[in-house]
């Protein structure tokens, strides 16, 4: 796959002349250490008084334009701090039983939707930092962009233009925290993501949006496709189709015909 020559601002104007987003696109950087943090953040619990999930970050950063950042102390999500590496995987959870009497009807059933939730380890995690695009002031690890089923379209084109075939994405209704950026880090591909229960619950994600996200490093090939597709045709807003005459009631029919008799 293709390095990004780009940055994140050019990113940003890219999506907001081709696709046009009601909120701000989203970069997500995973950070080591603490002192590397971006200047402007805000950390959950010393700002805001609490801790938040990692959707509400998110929501944020695309709604707000805020800066977050945070780790397992500013996180409230229990599934969240599993998957990101805040906390090991304990037997409660791992038999199923977040899972069971909610989304499944069993605990065996609940443990093989636990496991298949994307993951960090220890090693891989890190500081979960969210930011709106044109803020940036580190280069992202995932952009992740909040839309309609058209504009997701758009995006899905636009990231086909040079690889062609289609994008191959999971859904569970839990957890999209993880496919947004876990899934991109460590699998390379890009997500189409249906927003998750907590996502809609906590973060206000309404029932029209969907999102897409993809590594940071395949932002001048998506560029390059959106610009090629809407060169082609594939456009947002998706043009309606006019060309053609209209028909009209009897009455109104009755009516032109008698403008015609006048002459």
């Amino acid at each position: 796959m293709s390095t990004s020559t780009i940055t994140a601002l050019e990113l940003n104007e890219a999506i907001q002349t081709y696709v046009r987003t009601e909120t701000f696109p989203v970069g997500v950087s995973i950070m080591r250490e603490e002192a590397a943090l971006p200047s402007k953040a805000k950390r959950p619990q010393r700002d805001l008084g609490y801790p938040i999930t990692i959707c509400q970050a998110v929501g944020f950063s695309r709604r707000y334009g805020w800066s977050i950042a945070m780790n397992g102390a500013d996180l409230s999500c229990p599934i969240a701090q599993v998957a990101f590496g805040y906390e090991e995987q304990p037997a409660y959870y791992t038999e199923g039983h977040l899972a069971c009497g909610m989304y499944t009807d069993s605990l065996e059933t609940g443990a093989k939707s636990e496991a298949d939730v994307p993951k960090f380890s220890a090693e891989e995690s890190g500081y979960y930092v969210s930011y709106p695009l044109e803020r940036a002031q580190v280069e992202p690890d995932v952009v992740v962009i909040y839309g309609n089923a058209a504009q997701v379209m758009r995006l899905v084109a636009g990231m086909l233009y040079k690889r062609g075939g289609s994008i191959p994405s999971t859904f569970s209704s839990r957890a999209d925290c993880a496919d947004i950026a876990i899934k991109p880090i460590q699998t390379g591909q890009p997500q189409v993501i249906v927003p998750c229960y907590g996502d809609r619950l906590f973060a206000q994600t309404q029932d029209h949006e969907m999102a897409f996200s993809f590594h940071f490093r395949d932002a001048a090939e998506l560029v390059e496709g959106l610009a090629a597709t809407q060169k082609g045709g594939i456009r947002y807003p998706i043009p309606s189709f006019l060309r053609y005459q209209a028909e009209f009631p009897p009455t109104y029919q009755k009516l032109a015909g008698l403008f015609g008799e006048k002459s």
